[in-house]
């Protein structure tokens, strides 16, 4: 959850994205569906978490396969495997 992750020492943070990384590759090898555009904003997911006050500051993504690592860090990694099947996760985002 993004404010355990403000806990974290700053220089905690690229483990962090390794971790990330690794389960959004693991995810979307399950799963199917666009990887590069998650893997291309995980240490900014990573920093802007960390350095916004969300999910008070909103974040805002281009594409809704950028939010892939944003949804695995608030709370939704139990559910990041479930996406494109139906039921499951969106793949898409929407406002909150």
């Amino acid at each position: 959850m993004p404010a355990d992750l403000r806990t974290l020492d700053e220089s905690e943070l690229p483990q962090l994205a390794s971790e990330l990384r690794a389960e959004l590759i693991d995810a979307v090898s399950h799963t199917g569906g666009h990887l590069g555009a998650g893997l291309g904003v995980v240490e900014l997911t990573v920093a802007l978490h960390y350095v916004f006050n969300t999910p008070d500051d909103r974040l805002i993504w281009d594409v809704g396969h950028q939010a892939y690592p944003h949804k695995i860090l608030t709370g939704r990694r139990d559910r990041i495997r479930t996406l494109r099947q139906e039921g499951g996760l969106s793949g898409f985002t929407r406002r909150a």
